[in-house]
């Protein structure tokens, strides 16, 4: 740095907390936390920022919606730590990993919309359309005891058929298809309350609103993530680099 060149102004914990749009005790906690650097201290102990400061604040934020405030944490604290190729690959996994998700819901979507279909213009059920236990959970790729408990809080109901040692579960079409929707449903990330949603509005075609608009809810809420994502990914661009230009950094965005 030359003679004529000035060091960046100090910030007082009020004038960050302004700057990157955040409570004076939200910064002291997330200062506290280690989502940014310790603020050094002047004599008399007060706090003295910096516009990096601003940055990683303004960067939890976007973290923090799309991956979690858990995550955001370990991985803002990370990224300070780790050479710029592991800070760079821990931004590219949260990327991968909003992609999952995303394509996880858009495979249940369709799943959904597929099995729609087929209620409405499947032919009667014929005795052999039926599965066993062993052969649904082979055609889903889930354990036979899963289909006992989704079966145990509501989601599929099979036929119980005497055999010479007692009953046995048996699927027919409509059991079959709702083992379908909670498969699909479960890989998306729903929870059992979610998909008993959706299985109700299947048993009550051809009503099947409510759970497609779910399934674009989340859709919806998936891209506002990624965006958020990358957001932050140009602030932790410019943390990993060391390089920011200040004057980005005098007014929350």
């Amino acid at each position: 740095m030359g003679p004529s060149e000035a060091l960046p102004p100090a910030m007082t914990t009020a004038t960050v907390a302004a700057a990157a749009g955040y409570s004076v005790q939200q910064v002291r906690d997330l200062e506290a936390l280690g989502v940014v650097g310790p603020a050094a201290r002047t004599g008399s102990g007060y706090r003295q920022f910096s516009p990096e400061h601003v940055r990683g604040l303004r960067a939890y934020r976007d973290l923090a919606h799309a991956v979690g405030p858990v995550d955001a944490r370990r991985a803002l604290r990370q990224i300070r730590r780790d050479p710029p190729d592991r800070a760079a690959a821990l931004v590219g996994e949260f990327h991968s990993r909003l992609n999952r998700e995303r394509e996880q819901t858009l495979a249940a979507r369709a799943a959904l919309e597929s099995i729609s279909a087929e209620a409405a213009t499947d032919a009667p059920p014929a005795a052999g359309d039926a599965m066993t236990i062993t052969e649904l959970s082979q055609a889903l790729g889930v354990r036979a005891s899963t289909l006992r408990f989704w079966e145990s809080v509501g989601l599929v109901a099979p036929e119980r058929v005497p055999t010479a040692a007692g009953t046995a579960r048996r699927y027919p079409v409509r059991a079959i298809r709702e083992a379908r929707i909670t498969a699909a449903l479960r890989a998306g990330g729903y929870r059992i309350p979610e998909v008993m949603q959706a299985i109700t509005a299947i048993r009550e075609l051809p009503d099947v609103a409510t759970s497609l608009a779910a399934l674009d809810a989340r859709l919806q809420a998936i891209s506002q993530r990624a965006l958020a994502l990358l957001r932050a990914g140009a602030l932790i661009a410019e943390i990993i680099e060391g390089a920011a230009p200040d004057s980005q950094l005098s007014s929350p965005p």
